[in-house]
């Protein structure tokens, strides 16, 4: 999204513009959106909601959608962007799933975020939103014990609006081909390495958020060019309001109080991390199909360095990488905190 250039006007009336801009496009591409079985009055005052856009996921669907009920999710609103693997027929047969299908550009709605911030300005206001994707997996303190009601009840006690969650890639040890995925399979079990540090944090000055960058795809893919390197840092979890908007993926937000969900003064705040199960066997494959379809920020530069990568040979597990054994050993690492939530 182009910011504001008028050097007269003040930054706080320029992000105030831009959120407006933000809704009133939401609002407008809801057209695109062609309801195909919308539940949404099952929706209760008090339930944690998913908003996910997809295409071709089918063999991820059931492990990801059980995973997140575990947790307490108890509706997951979805885009299905011309699906063509039966995922659409899938979701429309879960009785806890509304679904949307667009055959529209993916590019062209800022990466699908037009769509669901259409969606949770309609349908997600005054509830706990969790915005993922379908190979994203929301891990936190004490989530083997306590559910998803648990926290956001005591980020409700705190006054905090937004739960951060970096984006830890995880990846297998060997060739992404060696072991295939296999449907409602834990995709854990199959990518259960990662990079227990090499991470670069700085402060965007004009939304307030964290930038986060490294692991192993920057080592992988961008170590000519690092800086290049996707960004890990994410606010996945909000109590949506219709003010609201998501500016770039969940990687930030405006109004900008939402992205301040770190301690500046040397303490921490409760966190937690998305497991990032992108690199399973198939992966190949659809890098070199979205490449083709560039439909993914800057003509898909990071889809092009994927395939170039494993072309090449590249290779994700290294004698640093750790095997991935829970949130406690996440937390040791500094890669989550508790913060105050004891």
């Amino acid at each position: 999204m182009m910011r504001l250039s008028r050097p007269w006007m003040p930054e706080r009336f320029r992000r105030r513009i831009e959120r407006q801009y933000l809704i009133g496009r939401a609002v407008n591409r809801r057209r695109a959106l062609r309801p195909l079985s919308d539940r949404t009055a099952r929706i209760r005052p008090a339930d944690i909601l998913a908003f996910v856009t997809q295409r071709n996921e089918r063999v991820r669907l059931p492990y990801f959608l059980d995973y997140y009920r575990n947790l307490g999710v108890a509706h997951f609103l979805v885009v299905d962007n011309a699906s063509d693997d039966g995922s659409a027929e899938y979701l429309r047969g879960q009785p806890d799933v509304s679904l949307w299908s667009t055959a529209a550009s993916y590019k062209r709605a800022r990466f699908g975020m037009d769509w669901i911030n259409w969606l949770l300005l309609r349908h997600g206001r005054d509830h706990w939103c969790l915005t993922v994707d379908p190979d994203e997996f929301l891990v936190y303190p004490h989530c083997d014990s306590r559910p998803l009601a648990a926290l956001t009840g005591w980020l409700d006690a705190s006054g905090r609006r937004s739960f951060p969650a970096m984006l830890l890639d995880m990846y297998p040890r060997g060739g992404l081909e060696d072991r295939p995925y296999q449907e409602g399979q834990d995709p854990v079990e199959v990518a259960n390495w990662f990079d227990p540090a090499n991470y670069a944090f700085a402060k965007n000055s004009y939304f307030g958020n964290l930038w986060i960058q490294g692991g192993p795809r920057v080592r992988a893919f961008f170590g000519h060019d690092p800086l290049a390197g996707p960004a890990l840092n994410k606010i996945p979890l909000v109590k949506w309001h219709w003010r609201y908007a998501y500016v770039s993926s969940t990687h930030m937000l405006l109004p900008t109080g939402l992205n301040l969900v770190y301690d500046e003064d040397g303490g921490e705040m409760a966190s937690g991390c998305l497991l990032h199960t992108k690199f399973l066997s198939g992966f190949a494959g659809k890098s070199t199909e979205e490449l083709q379809r560039r439909q993914h920020y800057a003509n898909s530069h990071e889809y092009r360095a994927y395939a170039e990568g494993l072309n090449a040979g590249a290779q994700l597990w290294c004698s640093e990488s750790r095997q991935y054994h829970g949130w406690q050993q996440l937390e040791d690492l500094g890669l989550i905190s508790r913060g105050n939530w004891a």
